[in-house]
């Protein structure tokens, strides 16, 4: 049988550090590859890149969390906002971890570009900030669930995760005054209890304020311990441009510094059950 990948883009910060970290605890419960690229502008960068990224790569490999997993790397020529989806593609990774910087940082990786990152790629990615990861991986995710149809995409991705992870999944919804607004609600947390639980997950259903709803979303993962928070990109498809009240952005660059799970709405519902089964 044909491995699993796990794709990381790396720049040799602390924060790429930190996604390589995730990728290796990963990679040891689902038995998968990880591979780290680097992205270089001009092709007279490539030699020096690929000196520092294998000296990266050995030290990754001497980590207690990289015993037994192959670590293989990549250079490429180009820019990050086309090259780590076509790797991912080239690679068949079923997940990019990848880190966020704050105002600054490798191309620029602030959380509207590792937005744009994200919206160019069909490979959902888990966002990471600098901290670290427990080795027993995800132990609680923390899945909103919005009263938009795709929301119910991710979680698919979601159960397998916590089927490898042995993960409690917390679901939190808005709540809405409106009569027609609350059967749907209502319907949502019927569906979420029989999703997870049909599959033998430990699942919490939260209701929260609706105003404000992805600060509520963060304030509940604080409360259970949340090791992870998984999101849709509804930005999928649109221009990207205004990104300071966009809730996806507030989410992936929470001052929790809690990682983000997050991938595009698709058309086939079942898209993603192929991933981490």
């Amino acid at each position: 049988m044909t491995k699993k990948k796990l794709l990381v883009p790396y720049d040799f910060t602390e924060v790429a550090d930190a996604a390589v970290e995730h990728a290796l605890v990963t990679a040891n419960a689902v038995d998968a590859e990880v591979h780290v690229l680097h992205v270089v502008s001009k092709k007279d960068g490539i030699k020096e890149a690929k000196e520092k990224l294998d000296a990266a790569i050995e030290k990754i490999k001497a980590a207690s969390a990289a015993k037994g997993i192959e670590v293989v790397g990549h250079v490429r020529v180009g820019n990050i906002f086309d090259d780590i989806s076509d790797v991912s593609l080239e690679l068949g990774a079923e997940l990019i971890f990848m880190g966020t910087h704050g105002a600054h940082g490798w191309q620029h990786i602030t959380g509207s570009h590792a937005l744009k990152v994200v919206t160019n790629s069909a490979t959902p990615f888990i966002i990471v900030q600098d901290r670290k990861i427990d080795n027993n991986g995800y132990n609680d995710i923390v899945v909103p669930l919005d009263l938009e149809k795709e929301t119910k995409q991710k979680l698919t991705l979601v159960a397998n995760m916590a089927k490898y992870f042995n993960s409690r999944v917390h679901v939190i919804i808005p709540d809405e005054t409106d009569e027609y607004l609350k059967h749907t609600i209502r319907a949502n947390i019927v569906f979420a209890n029989k999703f997870f639980g049909d599959r033998g997950i430990q699942c919490t259903t939260t209701l929260a304020p609706s105003s404000g709803f992805e600060k509520e979303v963060v304030k509940h993962a604080l409360k259970v311990s949340g090791d992870l928070i998984a999101i849709m990109n509804t930005q999928k498809n649109q221009i990207l441009g205004q990104w300071g009240a966009n809730h996806e952005q507030y989410i992936i660059t929470n001052e929790a510094k809690i990682p983000t799970l997050i991938l595009n709405p698709i058309n086939a519902s079942n898209a993603y059950q192929a991933i981490f089964t």
